[in-house]
C-alpha cells in the first residue's frame, strides 16, 4: 500500500472511531497527500463540510498574536524585554510590575488566568456571571482578571494562560492604534493569502462557516452559540479554512510575515512545557523534540464545539491541518496521519 493509501486508510479508521466532523489536509513539499471533508457544517440543513468551510480554531490562533507581536519588535516598537506597565496604559493593582512581553508570549508571566483550568474545567461556567454576548472587544475581558492576584512569580514556570494573550492583544492595539482583529487580518492574513479567514462575530457568521456542535449524553446536540465569547480575539476564536492554514505555515516559513531572524526567534524553544513528553513552547507555538531534534511545530485549540490541530514537521516539510466543528476528534485524526507517515 502506497503512502497516500495508508494515510487515507488511517484517517478513515480514525474518523469512524471518533465520528469526526471537519476537514483534513496533509501536504508535503507542494504535494497534497490527503484532503477531505467529513460530516456537516450545519446539521439542521445537512450542509457538508468542504475544503472551503471556515472553522473556529480556538487557541490555535495564539500563533497569529505572537506573529503580530514579533512584527512590532521587528519594527522597533517593542522589545521582548519590554515590561507590561511600559507598553499598556491599563491599571493592574495586584500585578507584579516586572511582567515582560517575553513572559506573556511564553505563558510564564504568572498573571491570573480568566479561565484557569486548575480551578474549572467547563468553559461555559464563565458566562454564568459575565454574559458571553457582551465580549466583543479585548477590553471587555479585563473585568475577568484585571483585579485578581498574581498566580505565580514572573518567569518562574510555564503555566498555560489565556489572559496573557489578551494582554498581548491589548498591547498590539495600543501600539498600532487599530483593533487587534483588524491588525491581524491586514498584517497576517492578507500577506499570507488567507482570503477566506477572519475574526467573525458568532451572530454574523459569513457563508461557508461551520457551526460548532456540542453533543449531549442523551444523544441530542446543540450549537456552541451560547458557550463562547461572541467574537474571538488575541487568545483565540478566529475562523480559518484548512487551505488558508496551510498558507499561513508557508508564509511564515518563507519569511513573508517576519524577518528570517525573527522567524527563527518565534520558532525557538523558549521554555519547557512538559519535559517528560519533550514538549516546549516558542512564541505562540508548541514544539516537540525527539532525540534533541525538533520533530514538530504545532498549534491546537479546544473550545466547546471546536477542536483543531495543525502541525509542521521540519524534517520532511509535511504540513497538516485538522479542523473540526465538534469538541473532540482532531487529535486522534492528526495522530493517525503521523502513524501513517512516521510509524508509532
Amino acid at each position: 500500500m502506497d503512502q497516500k493509501a495508508v494515510i487515507e486508510n488511517n484517517v478513515l479508521e480514525a474518523r469512524e472511531k471518533v465520528d469526526f466532523s471537519g476537514v483534513v489536509i496533509a501536504k508535503e513539499k507542494g504535494e497534497v497527500l490527503f484532503e477531505a471533508g467529513f460530516g456537516y457544517a450545519n446539521r439542521a440543513e445537512e450542509t457538508s463540510n468542504e475544503l472551503r468551510t471556515r472553522f473556529g480554531i480556538a487557541s490555535g490562533c495564539k500563533l497569529f498574536t505572537a506573529i503580530s507581536i514579533c512584527q512590532l519588535v521587528d519594527a522597533g516598537k517593542l522589545s521582548f524585554d519590554t515590561k507590561l506597565k511600559d507598553c499598556l496604559d491599563v491599571s493592574f493593582p495586584a500585578f507584579d510590575p516586572n511582567v515582560t512581553v517575553h513572559q506573556l508570549l511564553t505563558h510564564s508571566s504568572g498573571v491570573p488566568d480568566y479561565f484557569d483550568e486548575e480551578v474549572m474545567d467547563d468553559f461555559e461556567d464563565l458566562w454564568k456571571q459575565q454574559p458571553m454576548y457582551l465580549l466583543r472587544e479585548l477590553k471587555d475581558f479585563l473585568p475577568l482578571f484585571q483585579n485578581e492576584e498574581m498566580k505565580g512569580k514572573p518567569g518562574e514556570e510555564f503555566s498555560y494562560n489565556n489572559s496573557g494573550y489578551i494582554l498581548l492583544g491589548l498591547i498590539i492595539e495600543q501600539q498600532t492604534g487599530v483593533s487587534f482583529t483588524d491588525y491581524v487580518e491586514k498584517n497576517v492574513f492578507e500577506p499570507s493569502g488567507m482570503e477566506n479567514s477572519g475574526y467573525f462575530s458568532m451572530d454574523r457568521l459569513p457563508r461557508h462557516t461551520a457551526l460548532g456542535y456540542i453533543d449531549e449524553e442523551d444523544g441530542t446536540w446543540r450549537t456552541n452559540t451560547y458557550a463562547l465569547p461572541v467574537k474571538g480575539g488575541s487568545d483565540g476564536g478566529a475562523y480559518v479554512t484548512a487551505p488558508d492554514m496551510i498558507l499561513l505555515w508557508e508564509a511564515l516559513l518563507e519569511h513573508k510575515l517576519l524577518s528570517k531572524k525573527m522567524t527563527e526567534t518565534l520558532l525557538q524553544p523558549h521554555i519547557v512545557a512538559d519535559e517528560e513528553e519533550g514538549e516546549y513552547y516558542g512564541y505562540g507555538v508548541w514544539i516537540e523534540k525527539r532525540d534533541n531534534d525538533i520533530a514538530k511545530y504545532h498549534v491546537m485549540g479546544y473550545d466547546p464545539g471546536v477542536c483543531f490541530h495543525s502541525a509542521f514537521y521540519p524534517q520532511t516539510g509535511l504540513k497538516v491541518v485538522v479542523a473540526s466543528n465538534k469538541g473532540e476528534g482532531a487529535y486522534t485524526v492528526n495522530n493517525a496521519i503521523e502513524e501513517a507517515l512516521f510509524g508509532d
